[in-house]
């Protein structure tokens, strides 16, 4: 970072020389504003034409320009370089702009193109002079989103998601106006990988998503991208295992509680758990009935897998970084009651050790923790507070079993029938389903007794084929 910085004070530097000035903008100078040590850096530069502009990144090295319409300047992996530019809507959908460079802009003309004013304002990095032509810094101070203008806001529909992103990360309101717009603009030109982009930062870059997702029903976007989500309004639940009421309450509940469970994962599996909080009852608007007077959502973590699936495939979501997250999401959905489950009736290792092979363990425990602690709302007194002692029983089972994130590699191979003198055949796979089932079971625990039962095993097959 230390390098990003000092390469920004030299370009600064070599603009100023030339008559010009770079600023920092959006992200970086907002979040230097409200205490938060920014990691990435935007820099417009005024008043260079974008050869001469180019001739001085040149000197920093290699230098990556990316953008399909408008070029941005890549010097290094944490800053971006580009000229002030305006934009133009021509159609439906984030490429549907004419954009245009122009050095000669004023800030405030420049600043104009931006969603909200928190991210519209300038610093000079050289004289650490602010420049806030849309008093950007008083609604820092307020904590409060503002668009920039009602005129341009509307033509990038993204901005609707961005809202409530921003306020999920800095908890902040949005202001009366500004929600109106929101609520106003059609979202359906959005492709899914945007979405799951805006999302994606509601869910990893917030300590309390529910604000987000609370936004998305309020801002319309539940309605108009995730009929999942709009299912789960004014669904009941037991109120002695819900205090807090409907599902779409309690899922925002799990959803806050999740965040604070993933801090020690990598990415992929950190998207993996907020995902599975997120669909977790996504099976109980089909199961939820009144049943001897009392509500009950039986079979509901099955029943949630179909519009679990249906809501990964809008988003886009399958492989992160080499990481099965879609099919590891929908187990979550599937298995999230089977810590409780076992934590009631204690099954036999086996029964660990098969569930192993669907799903990671340490994710579900970490699902299901964040299922049991979100039935707690603030309001709801110590002695009646639900805990997570079921989850902690069942991940001490299987960091017992050493299965919390697989099942055990099978101890028989089929390099060891042929060494046992065997063809490969059909008859392969059923010895090795059989030693690998004994295996799980506890009753084979290396590999000469895996050998003897494979022996048993050829020996019954070659009794049944003399006596064909």
């Amino acid at each position: 970072m230390s390098e990003t910085r000092a390469n920004i004070i030299a370009l600064a530097r070599e603009v100023s020389v030339l008559g010009g000035r770079a600023m920092l903008v959006g992200g970086c100078v907002r979040d230097k504003l409200t205490g938060t040590e920014p990691k990435d850096f935007d820099l417009e530069v005024y008043g260079v034409e974008p050869a001469k502009l180019r001739e001085i990144l040149d000197r920093f090295g290699r230098v990556d320009a990316v953008g399909e319409v408008f070029t941005v300047y890549k010097v290094g992996p944490h800053l971006d370089v580009s000229i002030p530019r305006r934009e133009r809507k021509t159609g439906r959908g984030h490429r549907g702009f004419v954009i245009e460079g122009d050095p000669d802009m004023s800030f405030e003309e420049a600043s104009r193109r931006r969603d909200f004013t928190i991210n519209a304002i300038l610093e000079d990095p050289l004289t650490g002079e602010i420049v806030d032509c849309f008093d950007g810094q008083e609604d820092l101070a307020r904590g409060v989103l503002r668009m920039v203008s009602k005129a341009t806001f509307p033509e990038d529909s993204l901005r609707v998601l961005r809202a409530a992103q921003f306020a999920a990360r800095l908890e902040f309101g949005i202001e009366p106006e500004t929600a109106d717009v929101c609520r106003s603009i059609d979202l359906s030109d959005l492709p899914h990988e945007r979405i799951w982009g805006e999302l994606e930062k509601l869910l990893l870059r917030s300590e309390k998503p529910s604000i987000g997702l609370k936004l998305f029903y309020d801002l319309r976007i539940a309605k108009q991208l995730f009929p999942e989500l709009v299912s789960l309004v004014g669904v009941p639940q037991e109120p002695d295992w819900h205090p807090e009421g409907d599902v779409d309450v309690h899922t925002m509940m799990v959803v806050d509680e999740a965040c604070k469970l993933i801090g020690d994962l990598d990415h992929s599996r950190q998207v993996t758990v907020m995902l599975g909080a997120v669909c977790h009852d996504f099976g109980k608007p089909a199961t939820t009935e009144f049943h001897d007077g009392r509500i009950r959502s039986l079979a509901h973590d099955e029943a949630g897998v179909e519009p679990t699936i249906a809501f990964l495939d809008r988003l886009g979501v399958h492989t992160i970084d080499g990481y099965d997250v879609r099919n590891q999401v929908i187990q979550l959905v599937r298995f999230h009651l089977t810590p409780g489950m076992f934590f009631k009736n204690p099954p036999g290792d086996g029964a660990f050790r098969r569930l192993a092979r669907k799903v990671d363990l340490d994710l579900l425990y970490r699902v299901a923790k964040a299922d049991s602690l979100g039935r707690n709302p603030d309001w709801l007194p110590p002695e009646k507070r639900f805990d997570a002692a079921a989850q902690e029983w069942f991940i001490g089972r299987a960091r017992e079993l050493d299965i919390e994130h697989e099942a055990p590699k099978p101890i028989l191979m089929g390099r060891h029938l042929i060494a046992l003198g065997l063809e490969p055949s059909p008859a392969f796979k059923a010895i090795l389903d059989d030693v690998y089932e004994k295996q799980l079971d506890g009753s084979i625990v290396d590999l000469d007794s895996a050998i003897a039962r494979a022996r048993e095993l050829v020996k019954d097959q070659n009794t049944a084929s003399s006596q064909c």
